[in-house]
Formats: C-alpha cells, sequence, structure tokens
C-alpha cells in the first residue's frame, strides 16, 4: 500500500487549482481553465515488484485534474499524474521522460476519476496496476514505468454504462474515444508546465482498453472527432501520439462477428450448444469477402492473407513459434508432462508441429452467435453503440436483418459514422498520417474473447504502412494475459530514445 504525504498547505488550495471553472489565479496566471496545477500534489511512496527485486519508488501524485472546460460529467472526465522522484532513494529527473497513459477501460464500460469511489470499471483508472493475467510475479506495467522513471497519466472516461438523473445515456460511442483524445490534448496543453514529454506520449489498454489504445494510436487529430472534442471543451491542441500498446483489442468490431465464426464456427458453445450453421456459413463468407478487401500481405513473403490461407499464416508466423517458445523453456519432465496431456501436439527437434483445427478444439468457443452484435442485443458491443435514449441497437446489418426480419434493412448513416470511429482498422486504412510510429501488440493464444484473426489483421495492416510492429502471442494463455511486462518497459524506453 502507498504511502501518503502532503505537501504543506498545497491539499487546502488543490480544489481551487483544479476546479475546472476557477481563474487557475492560484497559480499565478489567470484565464486558463486547462492548466496543469503543478504545486497541487501529495508524495506517496510504494513498492514495485522487479525481476531484479523490489524497489520503493517516491512520487508526486496529482489527482482528479479534469481536462477538459465543459465536462458532461468531471467524475468521469478528469485524470491522475504520477511523476517519479527517487527511485530506492536515488533522484529521478522525469521533465523529459516517456509518459505511460493507461487507458483503465474493461468492457467499454466507464471509468471514474473523482474521489477513489468505486466506478463501473472497477474504481479509479488502472493506473497502478496493469494488463491482469499471466503468470508472473512482477507489479503491472504502470507501476514499472514509475520505477523506470516514466511519467505516468490516468485518464477516466465515459462509458456505455453512463446514465443520467433524468434516464438519458451520456457515455455510448464514441465518448470514451472522444474523452481519452480531450486528456491528451490537455497534455499536449501543459507539455513544458508538467512533467514528461508530451511528445513522446504511449498508449496502454486491455481488452476494450486495448481497443481504445488502438483507436487512440491510429486516429490522431482526425477532423471527424473535431466537433466531439470541441463541444467537451478540449483544448486546441493535436491528440496524436507517438506509440500504443494493445493487449487483446477487442476491436474492429463490425467485422468481428464474421470472424468469430470463421475460426469457432465449427464449435458448440461453452454450455454444449451447437451454433446455427447456416447463420455461421453465412458469416464465414461475409469474413471471406472482407478480409479479400483488405488485401492485406503478410510477412516474411507470404503473399495476400485470405480466409483460405489464413490458417497456415497464423500456424507458420505466430502459433507454432509461441509454441516452440513455450516448449522449449520447459524442464525434460514438464515438457513430457504437457505433450502427454495435449497429445495433438507433436515435437521433435525441429519444434512443434499440429493442425490448426486442432488447435481451435483445444482453445474452444466461448461466446455464442452472432458473437458480439447479438440478435437480443445483450452483449456490451450494441449498449456501446446505444444512443442517448436507447440502450442499445444493433450495428451490423447482419444481425440487424436477422432481428428485424427485414432482408433490407440497413445501418442509419450516422451510426455507420459512429462505428466507423470506433474502428481501428477504418482508420490504418485511412493512412492519413494521424497513426502512431511504434505498436506493442501482445494476446494469448487461448484466449476465445474473439478471432486470434483481428490482432493478426491490426499487425498486418500496420506492417503494410510501415509501421514498427512488435507483436507476440503468448502460448496457452488467456484473456488479458501481460508475460513480458518488464520488455514492455524497455522497449519504450528504447523507442522513445528518452528513457535512462
Amino acid at each position: 500500500m502507498a504511502k501518503t504525504t502532503t505537501i504543506g498547505m498545497i491539499g487546502l488550495f488543490a480544489f481551487a487549482a483544479v476546479f475546472p471553472f476557477s481563474s487557475a489565479a492560484g497559480a499565478g496566471q489567470t484565464g486558463d481553465r486547462l492548466l496543469f496545477p503543478k504545486d497541487s500534489f501529495t508524495v506517496e511512496t510504494k513498492i514495485v515488484r522487479t525481476s531484479a527485486g523490489e524497489k520503493t519508488v517516491t512520487y508526486r501524485s496529482y489527482r482528479n485534474i479534469p481536462y477538459v472546460v465543459n465536462p458532461v460529467d468531471a467524475d468521469y472526465q478528469s485524470l491522475d499524474v504520477s511523476v517519479p522522484v527517487k527511485v530506492d532513494g536515488t533522484a529521478v529527473d522525469a521533465t523529459n521522460a516517456p509518459i505511460l497513459f493507461v487507458i483503465g477501460v474493461g468492457g467499454y464500460m466507464s471509468v471514474r476519476n473523482a474521489g477513489g469511489a468505486p466506478g463501473a470499471a472497477g474504481g479509479r483508472p488502472g493506473a497502478m496496476g496493469g494488463p491482469p493475467g499471466g503468470t508472473n510475479r512482477l507489479s503491472g506495467n504502470a507501476d514499472l514505468a514509475l520505477a523506470a522513471g516514466y511519467v505516468v497519466v490516468s485518464p477516466g472516461c465515459r462509458g456505455r454504462d453512463n446514465k443520467a438523473a433524468d434516464g438519458t445515456y451520456f457515455g455510448k460511442a464514441p465518448a470514451a474515444i472522444v474523452d481519452l483524445k480531450a486528456a491528451v490534448r490537455y497534455l499536449r496543453h501543459n507539455d513544458g508546465r508538467m512533467p514528461g514529454n508530451a511528445e513522446r506520449i504511449v498508449s496502454t489498454g486491455v481488452s476494450a482498453g486495448g481497443a481504445l489504445s488502438a483507436l487512440l494510436g491510429s486516429s490522431g487529430n482526425s477532423p471527424l472527432f473535431d466537433p466531439y472534442v470541441k463541444e467537451i471543451g478540449a483544448a486546441d491542441f493535436p491528440d496524436d501520439i507517438f506509440a500504443s500498446a494493445c493487449f487483446c483489442p477487442i476491436t474492429d468490431l463490425d467485422h468481428a462477428d464474421m470472424a468469430y465464426e470463421w475460426m469457432y464456427g465449427a464449435l458448440p458453445t461453452r454450455s454444449g450448444t451447437p451454433v446455427d450453421q447456416d447463420l455461421s456459413n453465412e458469416l464465414r463468407t461475409l469474413f471471406a469477402e472482407y478480409q479479400t478487401s483488405l488485401a492485406l500481405k503478410g510477412r516474411n513473403g507470404f503473399g495476400t492473407l485470405t480466409a483460405n490461407n489464413y490458417a497456415d499464416y497464423l500456424l507458420r508466423e505466430y502459433l507454432v513459434p509461441s509454441a516452440d517458445e513455450f516448449l522449449r523453456d520447459l524442464a525434460d519432465d514438464k515438457r513430457k508432462e504437457y505433450l502427454a496431456a495435449n497429445p495433438w501436439i507433436s515435437w521433435s527437434d525441429k519444434g512443434a508441429s499440429f493442425a490448426f483445427s486442432d488447435y481451435v478444439a483445444h482453445v474452444g468457443r466461448m461466446k455464442g452467435l452472432p458473437a458480439f452484435d447479438d440478435f437480443a442485443l445483450a452483449q456490451p458491443e450494441p449498449v456501446l453503440f446505444g444512443t442517448k435514449t436507447a440502450n442499445a441497437r444493433h450495428f451490423t446489418e447482419f444481425s440487424l436483418r436477422h432481428a428485424s426480419g427485414d432482408k433490407s434493412a440497413a445501418l442509419d448513416p450516422g451510426l455507420r459514422t459512429v462505428v466507423n470511429m470506433m474502428n481501428v482498422m477504418f482508420f490504418i486504412g485511412r493512412d492519413d498520417g494521424g497513426c502512431a510510429r511504434y505498436w506493442w501488440l501482445r494476446q494469448g493464444t487461448s484466449d476465445n474473447h474473439t478471432s486470434q484473426t483481428v490482432i493478426v489483421n491490426l499487425a498486418a495492416s500496420l506492417e503494410n504502412r510501415g509501421r514498427d510492429v512488435n507483436t507476440r502471442l503468448y502460448w496457452d494463455a488467456g484473456h488479458g494475459a501481460n508475460e513480458d511486462a518488464e520488455d514492455f518497459i524497455a522497449w519504450i524506453g528504447k523507442v522513445t530514445g528518452l528513457a535512462k
């Protein structure tokens, strides 16, 4: 647990310094309601577990800073900043350090920043944690970042669950990504006043948070968001970022049902219930058409990725290498034990080999059909695309037509725009210059929350456009795994060139 010390009388003035409609005169300036309250902080200490042992980190903690002038709800549209000042007693200068921008969103739910009270996504943003899962006992990404001398920013944001007292909703898409962009603009606005280099922002998130991290990394400065950020009073600064880390991103939502059936269509659900094969085949056909339309080239000379060769690509470039690494790292007795329990895997001096169908059966199907835009509007994604007055609505024409019985039903053009605004593939396809240069992509091979094609298409689309992409699938790991956290922190230092 962190130890907290209040600095002098600063705590008495914190409210005046950060309240969005105050003048900021206490900071020596007037008129700027988005000024970083550099003198309003507490000093905290915490123990960070690293592979080299425990480290004691002393840091300045700035809490509940509104990042827009006209918040819909400042309890969500505010952020925390953690600035390391000492690591094991040695002074740290974070003036020009990378900024780790931690997106604590899960399930496209809101993240409440104010007061530390529990919120829909589990309370305050997940700044001091990191992606769940994995088998290591290290601290999470944000704590490791502090120990490395990086600044950590933890924004709150609206989500699909936000509901006002009058019964209307105020966090449906694209509210979350709008808020995160506003938070980035706030950092840019205060670059030079607050510690950290706002030209070296690295976002990170898990699941829906991973998708939002991907969106933040791909949609920099897109004019589609201009009316939204202006409405809430965001700073008039760029919102592109330097790098994006995405752990098991639940993205490409309007094509996710197709991809899920391509991968899991022949399998029953976890309860043993078979899915409608006519509908599954229909979605698989749509996936094949979609994959062809992307015209993505596989790495290492593989050629164009299609529905017909995608299994071979996954095996060659991702799955077999992941299994090889896992099995080679096991002691002989543990390897024999694992292979005995998984006879579908063949092992020799040359490494592992297995059939894609056996791998898919090993992972198993998690979701029903459709996996995302379900006919009953019960999954998180239809709720994400609700409106101010409607909690949920279909966001794919496949589900809209089957649920309504109207074979000619079409999405409202306004909804189609919002769906695009929530899809990383839409922005990468535009290739308009706002896409981050560096990417860190991670997912477990046993993660059945979405198809493995989603993250691999993301990697391929970025690689095809010259981005620097570091992708890895963790063998047999599930949703949210993060098995090389220290490598991630070192990668940030390498690509930014700013870490000591």
